[in-house]
């Protein structure tokens, strides 16, 4: 190294601050290639007692630099904050992968515990995330609360693979007594895409404790939107939600909506340029107005809202006093609309909390809006046939899209009638439902709760057909309720027997007959957390499911939500 460098070198570690068990050579533009040039680098951090949070954004690090800085912290077992972003500036993408796997492998040696990691504003891409794979799986990790990984170029195999990671994270530290908690998740502009966006939304769905979720600018469509939403769903101490930038369209904007109206935590939410549209804006109105009372942010900007869709969202927010800001610019309100907009705010003496309508597209015609939801329409169709191919036939009824439906110009033929006998036959939530209000109690009279295979292929059957539309969901709840508690109170019912062949029939455990394994898991994981919470359900049952619902399986990996939800009920227990 020449002596000038060194002289610069002695300068910038000059500036290096300490403090409150950080040390941090943040923006030092420090040109870190050889094992010489972090020396003093190294030194700085072998020196440091105490060592809890180690800053080096706004340098450049290469491999053999990588490796003398990992050296160091192998002896630093309380440092809990990486933050690392910013710090392979001008480094060829295979650099990156082993100077991570270096610097992890230091924090697995070392026994760290990390709260915060964030590798932000690396282009790592998707091979950058395999350096810091087994970092998240390692007990370093157990304890993160705080990930943040914006701006790295991860694509959707990236996504992957950190979605795979921070499953794999959960399920050891479950082992260990303390599943993983995590808080923050920032993965904005990262090329994630539906797939990408799925995939980690299982993560979400399993983990269950995240309080925001940022990821703006990945190119997410309805599909990916909502699996994100049905995540949410059981994330219930989210706070923050910012997908800005993506693609919503009315499906996903409904689906989120009615995850919105689940959650009571939240207190930002950012879907501008999101393309929500009108119907969308008005279900998430609908969902502002049902609760979310400590709402302080709610960004709907450059959505193609229309004035009338705008107006509901205005009036959603009358009883909203933690509210700071509402952002509607970019849409399409007119100046009338801008007024009406200004007086209803006015109204509810909220009109600071209105943004800039400097950007407003102006009144649209009616024609021209039918004629863009009729292309997203086409496009949404084209697309769900897609999948429909892709998953296969199977599913095909239930993503049958609504349009073709609609357009067969038919008489209607009367339902014929439907009985306990045709219903268990082939059940169907239509079926459950035209079995009428008396359906529970026509059921459960009707099987014979002595014969416990008869008990577990009734209840498979009436699970099978659970949706969470309101109406269905009720009715298997209720008949459920009236079959199981007619059996768990019966003296010559066998709880043991009747949970043991539960398990053969769901193919968590193994029979020597050939028994008939239920297709899909979802509905009856669904129906379990529910019947697990009632009085009749003997808790002593409660472990059996617990540890048998735990193994790893590839049934219950398709199901992740229903799966997790149960299991945190048992746990409640």
């Amino acid at each position: 190294m020449a002596s000038e460098d060194i002289t610069k070198l002695v300068e910038s570690l000059a500036k290096t601050k300490v403090g409150g068990g950080q040390l941090s050579f943040k923006g030092q533009s420090l040109k870190l290639n050889t094992a010489e040039d972090a020396e003093g680098v190294f030194k700085q951090i072998e020196e440091f007692d105490g060592l809890e949070a180690l800053r080096l954004e706004g340098n450049t690090v290469g491999v053999e630099a990588a490796k003398v800085i990992a050296k160091a912290l192998e002896k630093k077992s309380e440092l809990k904050r990486c933050h690392w972003s910013d710090m392979f500036t001008g480094r060829l993408r295979s650099e990156i992968p082993p100077a991570l796997i270096a610097l992890g492998d230091a924090l697995i040696a070392a026994g760290a515990q990390l709260v915060e990691l964030d590798l932000s504003d690396n282009a790592f891409g998707p091979d950058g995330v395999r350096g810091f794979e087994a970092l998240l799986k390692s007990p370093a990790c157990y304890t993160l609360r705080e990930l943040k990984l914006n701006n790295c170029g991860m694509g959707i195999g990236g996504g992957k693979i950190l979605a795979g990671a921070l499953k794999e994270c959960h399920r050891k530290s479950s082992t260990q007594g303390k599943p993983l908690a995590l808080k923050v998740f920032v993965a904005g502009r990262n090329r994630l895409e539906n797939d990408g966006a799925t995939a980690l939304a299982e993560a979400f769905g399993i983990i269950g404790t995240l309080e925001e979720v940022h990821m703006p600018q990945n190119g997410i469509n309805h599909p990916g939107i909502t699996a994100l939403a049905q995540a949410f769903a059981i994330n219930p101490l989210l706070k923050v939600i910012n997908l800005n930038d993506n693609t919503f369209t009315e499906k996903g904007a409904v689906a989120m909506a009615e995850t919105l109206k689940l959650l009571r935590q939240i207190e930002a939410i950012n879907f501008g340029d999101c393309l929500v549209r009108s119907k969308g804006a008005v279900a998430i109105a609908d969902a502002v107005k049902e609760g979310l009372h400590k709402l302080k942010e709610l960004n709907l900007s450059f959505c193609e809202i229309k004035r009338d869709a705008a107006l509901t969202v205005a009036e959603a927010i009358e009883d909203k006093t933690e509210l700071e800001k509402l952002d509607l610019n970019g849409n399409c309100l007119g100046e009338e609309g801008c007024e009406q907009l200004h007086e209803i705010l006015e109204g509810f003496n909220m009109g600071t909390v209105l943004g800039s309508l400097s950007d407003d597209e102006g009144e649209e015609e009616d024609d021209d809006e039918e004629e863009e939801e009729e292309d997203e329409d086409e496009e949404e169709e084209e697309e769900e046939q897609q999948q429909l191919k892709e998953r296969g036939q199977g599913e095909q009824e239930s993503l049958t899209p609504k349009k073709i439906i609609d357009s067969q110009d038919s008489t209607p033929v009367p339902s014929p009638p439907v009985d306990v006998a045709t219903f268990l036959a082939f059940p169907s939530p239509e079926k459950l439902l035209r079995l009428g209000p008396k359906c529970s109690a026509l059921i459960a009279q009707q099987t014979d709760t002595s014969d416990v295979e008869k008990v577990v292929t009734t209840l498979l059957r009436i699970s099978s057909v659970f949706k969470d539309e309101a109406s269905v969901k009720t009715a298997v709840h209720e008949t459920t309720d009236a079959l199981m508690k007619k059996a768990f109170t019966s003296a010559t019912f066998n709880s043991d027997a009747f949970v043991t062949s539960l398990l053969v029939h769901m193919g968590l455990l193994k029979s020597e007959e050939k028994v008939k394994v239920a297709p899909s898991l979802y509905g009856i994981l669904m129906t379990l957390n529910h019947m697990v919470q009632q009085d009749y359900f003997p808790k002593s049952l409660a472990p059996v499911l617990s540890a048998f619902v735990t193994k790893p399986n590839r049934a219950l990996d398709s199901c992740s939500f229903a799966r997790h939800m149960l299991l945190q009920t048992l746990h409640q227990l």
